[in-house]
């Protein structure tokens, strides 16, 4: 039955036929609900979500898109969505409050509970792109002069969601954190015991201004479950769990992803159906108009050997793969150092034992490129005229001895400028692959005719 729920979503012919399936879609993982939701308009995903109880339908509306959640919310009464509202995590409420306009804002909040309204507030006025923006107000706090019956007691009282249980922070008066408890330690630990004798004093955080990429770093680098956020006078504000920084992982890949290929990264990440060829055209045109405009360099440069190119024919046939390959060179080390300035294995501090490490390797690429590329021109081109005056093992010794050159800098070029766009306070990324390609290509005509040139006497 589970299997035919798609096709009978996107199939069916009134909406009791969906009501009549509620029962399977409980047994189901809330996400695959929310997947099957998001095949229907939003009128009927209210009548479905009625079906639930009110902390299923937060739990489900929360595994939505942001641009599905705010579709939700302008096809709802405000206080019917504000019951979703009050019970979604209080990570993807604080992820979708900043969305609604300000008199949304204010028409919704009276709906909430004062607790939830608070909290709300509260994590909204964090930026999104900081600890305290992703931070999660769902954990549970112990005392450590209370013993372990008492902490139990506590953390059945601040009623965690599962998810959140596995550590326990431990509190003084004023909230300053002192340490942690697992949840396996309380079990195993004597009711009588104090939770002082059992407290983890040593423990990773983050203070809630850090940004949310460095928190999922520690929680990668140090496997944590959850990581504590703490306020400047070392208060707990809040927690960002495992599966938190595995979006915001997918999310700075994602970011990357896209300024390596010039394109515009949106604040949200939207899906690429749902988002218009509009604002597909939009992230994508300033760099691909930019890069164009700077193309124009390499037709003024090969304008300028138009008379060469007249006089050696075989020149012309060589141009792309000289382009070709610099390019290639240049965008692979670029990729290289990029990926090693994310995770942290480089920085713009060890620029001169990078450009020499790229260096040695580009010489072994030019060595092998070059061979490859001498042979090439005397396998194909054997019947290609050429001036008299010149053999053709001369003629493919220097373009073979050009695309050497070309691979060498183009691989500095490509390892440098992320480190130059580092060091000047930008993202690498943004200096990756399309806009070294075009900075290649020029370089490699330049360096394509200057060669030749030298070598015939042009």
């Amino acid at each position: 039955m589970t299997s035919q729920l798609p096709k009978l979503f996107r199939e069916f012919r009134h909406i009791d036929q969906l009501i009549a399936v509620t029962p399977e879609l409980k047994k189901m993982p809330v996400i695959e609900v929310s997947e099957l939701l998001l095949l229907i308009d939003e009128h009927q995903q209210l009548r479905i979500l009625s079906c639930f109880s009110p902390k299923q339908q937060g739990a489900i509306v929360s595994d939505f898109p942001i641009q599905s959640q705010m579709a939700l919310f302008h096809a709802s009464k405000t206080r019917r969505f504000a019951l979703i509202f009050e019970n979604m995590p209080s990570e993807n409420r604080a992820d979708l409050f900043p969305h609604f306009e300000p008199q949304e804002q204010t028409a919704i909040l009276p709906f909430l509970s004062k607790t939830v309204r608070e909290d709300v507030i509260q994590l909204s006025a964090y930026p999104p792109e900081t600890a305290g923006g992703i931070m999660s107000t769902d954990f549970a706090t112990v005392q450590q002069n209370m013993t372990c019956a008492q902490a139990m007691e506590k953390v059945r009282s601040d009623a965690p969601s599962k998810r959140t249980v596995y550590y326990i922070y431990v509190v003084n008066d004023n909230q300053t954190m002192q340490g942690f408890i697992t949840l396996k330690d309380l079990i195993m630990a004597e009711p009588s015991v104090k939770v002082s004798e059992v407290v983890h004093r040593e423990f990773i955080f983050v203070y809630a201004e850090e940004d949310r990429e460095s928190v999922a770093q520690k929680i990668e680098k140090y496997d944590l479950v959850a990581l504590p956020v703490l306020n400047a006078d070392h208060q707990l504000a809040g927690i960002v769990t495992h599966d938190e920084a595995l979006e915001i992982i997918r999310a700075e890949q994602t970011e990357d992803m896209e300024k390596f290929m010039g394109i515009m990264p949106d604040k949200d990440e939207l899906d690429y159906m749902a988002t218009s060829s509009w604002k597909h055209f939009k992230k994508r045109a300033v760099w691909i108009i930019t890069l164009a405009a700077l193309g124009i360099l390499s037709g003024l440069i090969i304008h300028g050997y138009e008379s060469t190119l007249e006089n050696f024919i075989i020149l012309a046939l060589y141009m792309p793969m000289v382009a070709d390959t610099g390019g290639n060179s240049g965008s692979q080390a670029a990729t290289v150092v990029v990926r090693a300035m994310a995770l942290g294995q480089i920085s713009a501090k060890d620029w001169l034992k990078i450009l020499w490490k790229e260096a040695k390797i580009s010489l072994l690429l030019a060595i092998c490129l070059g061979v490859l590329a001498f042979a090439k021109v005397l396998f194909l081109s054997w019947e290609t005229p050429i001036p008299a005056l010149y053999s053709l093992s001369r003629i493919a010794f220097a373009i073979a001895l050009a695309l050497s050159i070309q691979v060498i800098t183009a691989t500095i070029i490509g390892a440098g400028l992320p480190i130059l766009v580092k060091r000047l306070g930008g993202d690498p990324a943004v200096a990756a692959s399309p806009a070294i390609t075009t900075i290649v290509d020029i370089t490699g005509l330049l360096i394509y005719f200057g060669v030749t040139t030298m070598f015939f006497a042009l």
